[in-house]
Protein backbone atom coordinates (compact mmCIF):
# COMPACT_ATOMS: atom_id res chain seq x y z
CA UNK A 1 0.00 0.00 0.00
CA UNK A 2 1.42 3.51 -0.57
CA UNK A 3 1.86 6.00 2.05
CA UNK A 4 0.80 9.68 1.11
CA UNK A 5 2.25 12.27 3.25
CA UNK A 6 0.48 15.09 1.93
CA UNK A 7 2.28 18.91 2.87
CA UNK A 8 -0.64 20.89 3.63
CA UNK A 9 1.97 24.07 3.76
CA UNK A 10 3.08 23.63 0.27
CA UNK A 11 -0.87 23.23 -0.78
CA UNK A 12 -1.59 26.15 1.29
CA UNK A 13 1.48 28.04 -0.86
CA UNK A 14 0.52 26.85 -4.09
CA UNK A 15 -3.20 27.88 -3.15
CA UNK A 16 -1.97 31.48 -2.72
CA UNK A 17 0.18 31.38 -5.39
CA UNK A 18 -2.40 30.64 -8.18
CA UNK A 19 -4.64 32.92 -6.49
CA UNK A 20 -1.76 36.23 -6.77
CA UNK A 21 -1.12 34.42 -10.85
CA UNK A 22 -4.97 34.55 -11.43
CA UNK A 23 -5.11 38.47 -10.57
CA UNK A 24 -2.10 38.68 -12.56
CA UNK A 25 -3.27 36.62 -15.94
CA UNK A 26 -6.74 37.79 -15.75
CA UNK A 27 -6.05 41.42 -14.89
CA UNK A 28 -2.82 43.72 -16.20
CA UNK A 29 -1.47 40.69 -18.58
CA UNK A 30 -4.98 39.61 -20.33
CA UNK A 31 -7.94 41.23 -18.78
CA UNK A 32 -8.81 43.28 -21.30
CA UNK A 33 -8.52 41.10 -24.35
CA UNK A 34 -10.36 38.48 -21.91
CA UNK A 35 -13.21 40.59 -21.28
CA UNK A 36 -13.34 41.48 -24.92
CA UNK A 37 -13.39 37.82 -25.76
CA UNK A 38 -15.83 37.37 -23.21
CA UNK A 39 -18.17 40.94 -24.21
CA UNK A 40 -17.45 42.16 -20.93
CA UNK A 41 -17.89 45.86 -20.55
CA UNK A 42 -15.01 47.22 -18.68
CA UNK A 43 -15.99 50.34 -18.20
CA UNK A 44 -18.81 48.91 -15.61
CA UNK A 45 -17.21 47.91 -12.57
CA UNK A 46 -19.08 44.48 -10.85
CA UNK A 47 -20.77 45.13 -7.41
CA UNK A 48 -18.35 44.32 -4.64
CA UNK A 49 -19.88 40.76 -3.76
CA UNK A 50 -19.62 39.42 -6.71
CA UNK A 51 -16.08 40.02 -6.64
CA UNK A 52 -15.70 38.56 -3.19
CA UNK A 53 -17.74 35.65 -4.08
CA UNK A 54 -15.52 35.06 -7.13
CA UNK A 55 -12.43 35.00 -5.36
CA UNK A 56 -13.93 33.27 -2.75
CA UNK A 57 -14.86 30.54 -5.40
CA UNK A 58 -11.15 30.51 -6.90
CA UNK A 59 -9.55 29.86 -3.58
CA UNK A 60 -11.69 27.28 -3.85
CA UNK A 61 -11.25 25.90 -6.82
CA UNK A 62 -7.23 26.54 -6.22
CA UNK A 63 -7.47 24.57 -3.17
CA UNK A 64 -9.21 21.41 -4.69
CA UNK A 65 -6.79 21.73 -7.67
CA UNK A 66 -3.42 21.66 -5.51
CA UNK A 67 -4.97 18.77 -3.18
CA UNK A 68 -5.70 16.59 -5.55
CA UNK A 69 -2.17 17.44 -7.99
CA UNK A 70 -0.68 16.53 -4.29
CA UNK A 71 -2.41 13.16 -4.30
CA UNK A 72 -1.54 12.50 -8.21
CA UNK A 73 2.10 14.10 -7.65
CA UNK A 74 2.52 10.99 -4.73
CA UNK A 75 0.99 8.49 -6.62
CA UNK A 76 3.52 8.73 -9.04
CA UNK A 77 6.34 8.90 -6.67
CA UNK A 78 8.25 5.45 -6.32
CA UNK A 79 8.93 6.41 -2.63
CA UNK A 80 5.50 6.50 -1.83
CA UNK A 81 5.56 2.73 -2.61
CA UNK A 82 8.61 1.82 -0.63
CA UNK A 83 10.84 2.09 -3.89
CA UNK A 84 14.09 3.84 -4.03
CA UNK A 85 13.68 7.63 -5.01
CA UNK A 86 13.35 8.26 -8.84
CA UNK A 87 16.59 9.27 -11.11
CA UNK A 88 14.74 11.87 -12.97
CA UNK A 89 15.20 15.22 -11.19
CA UNK A 90 12.54 17.26 -9.28
CA UNK A 91 11.99 20.02 -11.68
CA UNK A 92 11.61 17.39 -14.24
CA UNK A 93 9.25 15.46 -12.03
CA UNK A 94 7.42 18.48 -11.68
CA UNK A 95 7.55 19.96 -15.08
CA UNK A 96 5.89 16.44 -16.80
CA UNK A 97 3.18 16.42 -14.41
CA UNK A 98 1.90 19.79 -15.03
CA UNK A 99 2.29 19.06 -18.98
CA UNK A 100 0.12 15.59 -18.64
CA UNK A 101 -2.23 17.13 -16.20
CA UNK A 102 -2.76 20.40 -17.99
CA UNK A 103 -3.24 17.81 -21.35
CA UNK A 104 -5.27 15.25 -20.68
CA UNK A 105 -7.57 17.36 -18.55
CA UNK A 106 -7.44 20.96 -19.11
CA UNK A 107 -6.95 20.87 -23.16
CA UNK A 108 -10.03 19.20 -23.65
CA UNK A 109 -12.33 21.38 -21.46
CA UNK A 110 -10.81 24.29 -22.93
CA UNK A 111 -11.30 22.59 -26.54
CA UNK A 112 -15.23 21.72 -25.52
CA UNK A 113 -15.62 25.56 -25.25
CA UNK A 114 -14.97 26.48 -28.55
CA UNK A 115 -16.39 23.47 -30.18
CA UNK A 116 -19.56 23.93 -28.03
CA UNK A 117 -19.99 26.98 -26.61
CA UNK A 118 -18.64 29.20 -29.57
CA UNK A 119 -15.67 30.33 -27.66
CA UNK A 120 -13.17 32.15 -29.66
CA UNK A 121 -9.69 30.51 -30.08
CA UNK A 122 -8.25 33.97 -28.73
CA UNK A 123 -10.32 33.03 -25.31
CA UNK A 124 -9.22 29.20 -25.28
CA UNK A 125 -5.38 30.04 -25.32
CA UNK A 126 -5.71 32.90 -23.07
CA UNK A 127 -7.89 30.47 -21.07
CA UNK A 128 -5.34 27.91 -21.73
CA UNK A 129 -2.40 29.38 -21.01
CA UNK A 130 -3.80 30.13 -17.91
CA UNK A 131 -4.26 26.68 -16.55
CA UNK A 132 -0.98 25.79 -18.16
CA UNK A 133 0.84 28.13 -15.88
CA UNK A 134 -1.27 27.61 -13.13
CA UNK A 135 -0.94 23.60 -12.63
CA UNK A 136 2.71 24.43 -13.50
CA UNK A 137 3.11 26.44 -10.94
CA UNK A 138 1.42 24.08 -8.42
CA UNK A 139 3.32 21.33 -9.80
CA UNK A 140 7.04 23.05 -8.71
CA UNK A 141 5.96 24.38 -5.26
CA UNK A 142 4.46 20.77 -4.29
CA UNK A 143 7.44 18.74 -5.66
CA UNK A 144 9.90 21.41 -3.98
CA UNK A 145 8.49 21.48 -0.61
CA UNK A 146 8.17 17.68 -0.28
Amino acid sequence: MPVFQLNYSAILIAVVANFIFGFLWYTPLFGKAWAKELGFDTSVKPPTSALIKGMVIMIIGNFLMAYVFSHNIKAWDPTSWGQEPSAVPDGMNAFMAAVFTWLGFYVPTDLNTVAWEMRSWKLFFINTGYHFFSVLIAAMILVFMK
